[in-house]
C-alpha cells in the first residue's frame, strides 16, 4: 500500500517537474532600458519590439534577441592630419543609443553588434573630415578655450 502511494507521488512529482520546465522555458525577461526582438524559426524576425517585463514565447520555436537601448558612451582615438598637414592625435567621445522602433530592421540588416560594426568607421571618417578643416593652432585654441565643434550626422 505504501509503495503505491510513493509511486504515485513520484509520478506526480515527475509530471510537475516536466510541466515546470516547459513553463520556465516559455518565459523570458526584458530588463529595464532594454528591448527585445523575437526571432521565429519559421517566420523570421517579427516586426514587433517587446518592451520591459516578463513575456511568453513558444519554446524552441521563438528566441528573444535583447538589445540595450540606454545611451552609452563610445570613445574612438584617431590620428589624423590637420589643414596644415600636422599629425593630430584626438579622441572622439559620443553618446549613442539605437532607436527602439528600428530594432527589427537593425537586427536583420546589421546584426546584434551594430555599434561595433558601424560606429568606429563613421566616427573616424567624420572626425577626420572635421579636423581637416582646421590647422593645428586653431584646434589647440578651440580645445584650450573649451569650445567644441558641433556635428550633425545625416539621417
Amino acid at each position: 500500500m505504501a509503495a503505491k502511494v510513493f509511486e504515485s507521488i513520484g509520478k506526480f512529482g515527475l509530471a510537475l517537474a516536466v510541466a515546470g520546465g516547459v513553463v520556465n522555458s516559455a518565459l523570458y525577461n526584458v530588463d529595464a532600458g532594454h528591448r527585445a526582438v523575437i526571432l521565429d524559426r519559421f517566420r523570421g524576425v517579427q516586426d514587433i519590439v517587446v518592451g520591459e517585463g516578463t513575456h511568453f514565447l513558444i519554446p524552441w520555436i521563438q528566441k528573444p534577441i535583447i538589445f540595450d537601448c540606454r545611451s552609452r558612451p563610445r570613445h574612438v582615438p584617431v590620428i589624423t592630419g590637420s589643414k596644415d598637414l600636422q599629425n593630430v592625435n584626438i579622441t572622439l567621445c559620443i553618446l549613442f543609443l539605437p532607436v527602439a522602433s528600428q530594432l527589427p530592421h537593425i537586427f536583420t540588416s546589421i546584426g546584434e553588434d551594430c555599434d561595433e560594426r558601424v560606429l568606429p568607421s563613421i566616427m573616424t571618417e567624420i572626425l577626420k573630415s572635421v579636423v581637416a578643416r582646421f590647422d593645428a593652432g586653431e584646434l589647440i585654441t578651440y580645445l584650450l578655450a573649451g569650445q567644441s565643434v558641433l556635428l550633425q550626422l545625416p539621417q
